[in-house]
């Protein structure tokens, strides 16, 4: 659920002003504000953290690329979290490619040294 929202908070202006869909209830998503976003960032966190104790009990042959997963969507949660909230209605937030790969190969090295 941690990605879904992610993408949610991520494609917030195409979902809802094009889309007319809105995937956090009790937000007004017309005038999304710091407080609002910071209300959906810490329960994302929330998501994130039961997300990881998941990760730890997965098969290990499945473990790498979920964690890797779980390590770009928290990456790009923290761009979310530090981005203000009219830049986010105005722009779709990314990671860049040079951060995608830093991310693919500390994921590697840390599941290849059984730390995750």
């Amino acid at each position: 659920s941690a990605f879904q929202k992610v993408n949610f908070l991520r494609d917030v202006k195409a979902d809802f002003e094009e889309l007319n869909r809105s995937y956090f209830p009790n937000t007004n998503l017309k005038e999304l504000d710091e407080d609002s976003k910071k209300r959906i960032v810490d329960e994302i966190k929330a998501d994130f953290k039961k997300g990881y104790e998941g990760i730890v009990a997965l098969p290990t042959d499945a473990k790498f690329g979920v964690y890797t997963a779980y390590k770009y969507y928290y990456k790009l949660l923290n761009k979310l979290q530090s981005t203000p909230s009219l830049e986010i209605k105005n722009a779709r937030i990314r990671v860049p490619n040079y951060q995608k790969f830093g991310l693919l190969a500390r994921s590697y090295v840390k599941f290849k040294m059984n730390l995750v």
